[in-house]
C-alpha cells in the first residue's frame, strides 16, 4: 500500500486551486487595475480576474499590496497564485514567475505641460527634465531608448508609490513625462493643464504574471485571454474600465423638458410614495433617477446596474428586491438605499451640505466621502463644507493621497461631476409648476402601458 501510495501523481497546481475553491489574486489599488467603487469593486483586472475564477469555477480572493516588490513576495511565498497589476514581464519578475503571453499593448505617451511648446519627437526629450516613476517599465522603456536611439537622454526618477509624474511636470519640476495612455485617461481629470505631446514608437505590453511552476495555471490563462480576444469581451472591458467620463452636455436639458412630460408622469406617483416612506423630498429621488436612467427602466450599465435607479445585482440584493427592471421596486430600492447612505453622514452636518454630502457618497461611498473630508480636514478647511470637500475629493486619485487612504483609490472628480448633475436637475424639477409634471394612476403606471419606456 505504501508503494501504490508513493506512485500516486500529485494534484496540479489547477486541480488545487479547484479543490480548495478559491482563486488567489495579487493586484494594486490603482484605477487602472482594482478599487473599491460606490457598490463594490472596480477595475480591468478585478474585472478579468472575476470571469476567470468564473470560467475555473471557483470564487475570487483578491487582494492588494503597496508596489510590485510586494506583488513579488506573494507570488514567491505561495500565497498568491496570480498577480494581475497591468505588469510588464521583466528580469525582476522571473524568480517569482511565469509571464503569461500580452493580452493588450498599451501606447506610451509623452506629456507636457500646454503651457510650454510641445514636443514632437524623441531627440526632443535628450535636453530636457524627463520625470518617470522609479522602477517603472517607462523607465525600462527610456534606458531601451537610450542605447539604440538617444545616448544622452537622461531622466528623472519619481518615487515608485508616492508620487506622480504628471504632478512633476504639472508643477514645473519636469518638462516631460511618459506614461501609459490608460494611466493618462484617468490622470487628466486631475491634471488639465496637460496634454499629450506624441507617442512614442513602442507599446508597451501588458499580461499577468503566474506563480513559477504552476504551468497548467499558465495554459489556462493564455487559454481564457484568447477567447476574451476572439470573442471582443476584452476590447469591450477595456473600452469600458477607462478614466474617460462625458462631461455634462446641456444637449441633456433637452432630453430632460421632453422626458418631463414623456416619461416621468409614470413613475412620479411611485417617486413620490417612496420618497414620503423613507423621508426623503420626491424632487431629489427623482432628479438622482434621470442622472442614472434617464427614467428609463430598461436602461444597463456596463458594470452590471440595472433599471431606473440603476442598481447593482448585490445593492438589489440588499435591499431585498427581485426584479431591477421593475420602475416600482427600482424606486423603492434606490429610495431605501438613498436614505441607508443618508443615515451614514454626521447629523451636525447643515442642509444642504448634508444632501450634497449624501449624493456623493450614494455615488462613490461612504467611505470614499469620509476620506475626502480627513483630507480636507488635514489642510485646514472645513470638512462639514461640501465647497471645502468637493476640491479634495479629486485628491483620492492622486497616489501621495490616496496611498494614505483608508478606502483608498477612488475617481474622485466624478462624484463631484455627480452631485452638480443632480443639483441642476432637481432644480428644474422645482422650477416646474405643480400642474407642469402631469401624472398617471400608480394603476396606468406599469410599464407595458407605456411606449415611452422604450425609449420615448
Amino acid at each position: 500500500m505504501a508503494l501504490l501510495a508513493s506512485c500516486a501523481q500529485a494534484p496540479s497546481a489547477l486541480q488545487q486551486i479547484r479543490a480548495r475553491g478559491e482563486l488567489r489574486v495579487v493586484t494594486l489599488n490603482l484605477p487602472t487595475c482594482y478599487y473599491l467603487g460606490a457598490q463594490g469593486p472596480e477595475g480591468l483586472e478585478y474585472d478579468l480576474a472575476s470571469r476567470f475564477a468564473a470560467q475555473l469555477g471557483v470564487r475570487l480572493k483578491i487582494y492588494t499590496v503597496p508596489n510590485e516588490a510586494g506583488i513579488r513576495s506573494e507570488l514567491a511565498s505561495g500565497h498568491a497564485d496570480i498577480a494581475a497589476a497591468q505588469l510588464t514581464d521583466a528580469a525582476s519578475w522571473w524568480r517569482a514567475g511565469q509571464a503569461a503571453a500580452p493580452y493588450a499593448q498599451i501606447p506610451q505617451l509623452v506629456v507636457y505641460r500646454r503651457d510650454e511648446p510641445q514636443p514632437r519627437d524623441t531627440l526632443q526629450l535628450e535636453s530636457a527634465r524627463l520625470a518617470v516613476r522609479a522602477g517603472s517599465p517607462q523607465e525600462q522603456l527610456l534606458a531601451r531608448m537610450r542605447q539604440i536611439l538617444a545616448p544622452h537622454l537622461t531622466w528623472v526618477e519619481t518615487a515608485p508609490s508616492s508620487a506622480d509624474p504628471l504632478e512633476d511636470v504639472d508643477s514645473g519640476q519636469a518638462r516631460y513625462a511618459i506614461v501609459d495612455a490608460r494611466t493618462y485617461s484617468y490622470a487628466h481629470h486631475l491634471y488639465p493643464d496637460i496634454r499629450v505631446g506624441f507617442t512614442l514608437p513602442e507599446k508597451r505590453p501588458i499580461q499577468w504574471i503566474v506563480r513559477r511552476g504552476q504551468t497548467d495555471v499558465l495554459q489556462a490563462v493564455n487559454s481564457f485571454f484568447h477567447v476574451e480576444e476572439t470573442s471582443a469581451d476584452l476590447a469591450h472591458l477595456m473600452q469600458r474600465d477607462s478614466g474617460d467620463a462625458s462631461s455634462f452636455q446641456y444637449e441633456e436639458l433637452r432630453l430632460f423638458q421632453v422626458s418631463l412630460t414623456q416619461r416621468l408622469p409614470h413613475y412620479r406617483a411611485w417617486f413620490e410614495q417612496a420618497a414620503a416612506q423613507y423621508g426623503l423630498d420626491w424632487r431629489l429621488l427623482a432628479a438622482i433617477g434621470f442622472q442614472e436612467s434617464r427614467w428609463d427602466p430598461q436602461a444597463s450599465s456596463p458594470n452590471g446596474a440595472v433599471g431606473v435607479m440603476m442598481l447593482t445585482s448585490n445593492t438589489a440584493q440588499a435591499m431585498d428586491i427581485k426584479n431591477r427592471a421593475d420602475p416600482r421596486q427600482s424606486i423603492f430600492a434606490g429610495a431605501r438605499y438613498l436614505a441607508e447612505v443618508r443615515s451614514m453622514v454626521p447629523t451636525h452636518i447643515p442642509e444642504p451640505d448634508r444632501t450634497w454630502f449624501t449624493l456623493a457618497a450614494y455615488n462613490v461611498g461612504f467611505g470614499h466621502v469620509e476620506d475626502a473630508r480627513i483630507i480636507a480636514q488635514t489642510l485646514g478647511k472645513n470638512p462639514d463644507s461640501w465647497a471645502d470637500v468637493s476640491k479634495e475629493l479629486p485628491k483620492l486619485a492622486e497616489p501621495r493621497w490616496f496611498t494614505r487612504a483608508k478606502c483608498g483609490y477612488a475617481q474622485g472628480w466624478q462624484p463631484v461631476e455627480y452631485v452638480e448633475h443632480v443639483r441642476q436637475f432637481m432644480q428644474l424639477l422645482e422650477w416646474q409648476p405643480d400642474d407642469g409634471v402631469p401624472h398617471v394612476t400608480v394603476a396606468d403606471a406599469e410599464p407595458s402601458s407605456s411606449s415611452s419606456d422604450n425609449g420615448g
